[in-house]
């Protein structure tokens, strides 16, 4: 495998500041080096160009921040066309859970059918409507489902992603008017409760199927406040609850180990919050477990 790290310092989508350097945490644990460990190739693409939010706009709705997010997001998404057009899996890192927008909408250009998998404390299943903050980093799931901002939506506009290829997973916290959406929908959501009742394993082994099925590969979107904060403090909307250690690495191990992963994408670390850079290193972890690293 060819490994392309793509950087997007993006918090235009959140309303708290600091998950613009999460990539830069992320690549001072050591990603790319950690990764030609595996006896990967790896080539960092840099960062996304990302406009500032002056200080008296950082208060605002982030709802008014759409026009730049689409700018961003459409950046990205050529960018992840072009390097897997050249044979590159993408790894973007975050950045707010917004750019998965542009992440999947280039996934989806360069022509490769791809079911979804969204690691999440949240169903990101809002729109403009239901959200109870603005925030776009809770819309972009509807987004790439084709509901939302028009601005957004044609980024991935032609592509006709099947709910039925959507999991979603280590959900724990959703607004009311997102929860009845979601029920609305073919879409497999498997809360934390249901990982406390079956286990992580056996619901891994229906997420990557359901998200596979038919398809030439998956999309895993990882949003690092699906762990628990205990174990992953540097998150700005941190669940109680949530996956812990060994649940989180033996569910991309699993994805590894099934030869399914299309992309990746990991988002919402937040150095500010973060002690010593540990949920920045564990990221890293987490990482190499979905890209093949196995104990022995």
């Amino acid at each position: 495998m060819k490994i392309g790290i793509i950087g997007v310092p993006m918090d235009l989508g959140a309303s708290r500041r600091g998950v613009d350097m999460g990539p830069s945490a992320v690549r001072y644990a050591h990603l790319a080096a950690r990764i030609e460990e595996l006896g990967l190739e790896v080539t960092d693409f840099g960062d996304i160009d990302v406009p500032v939010i002056r200080s008296e706009l950082e208060n605002i709705d982030r709802s008014n921040f759409i026009p730049e997010i689409r700018d961003v997001c459409t950046s990205l998404s050529k960018k992840v066309q072009e390097i897997m057009i050249k044979g590159f899996i993408p790894l973007v890192i975050g950045g707010d859970h917004s750019i998965a927008i542009g992440t999947f909408g280039g996934v989806a250009n360069a022509g490769k059918n791809v079911g979804l998998l969204w690691f999440d404390a949240h169903g990101d299943f809002n729109n403009l409507t239901t959200s109870q903050t603005g925030n776009p980093h809770g819309m972009p799931l509807a987004v790439i489902n084709s509901d939302g901002p028009e601005d957004l939506v044609s980024i991935t506009e032609g592509y006709d992603l099947c709910e039925d290829n959507i999991a979603l997973v280590g959900i724990r916290d959703l607004d009311y008017k997102e929860r009845q959406r979601l029920k609305d929908t073919d879409i497999d959501v498997y809360t934390i409760s249901d990982i406390d009742r079956q286990g992580i394993e056996e619901i891994l082994e229906k997420a990557i199927q359901s998200a596979g099925c038919g398809t030439e590969g998956v999309h895993v979107s990882f949003d690092v406040d699906v762990l628990d904060p205990l174990t992953a403090p540097g998150v700005g909307t941190a669940v109680p609850g949530g996956l812990d250690y060994r649940e989180a690495h033996l569910a991309l191990e699993m994805i590894a180990e099934a030869g399914v992963l299309a992309s990746l994408e990991l988002v919402e670390v937040n150095p500010i919050l973060d002690e010593r850079n540990r949920t920045a290193e564990l990221a890293v972890e987490l990482i190499l477990s979905c890209l093949g690293k196995n104990i022995l």
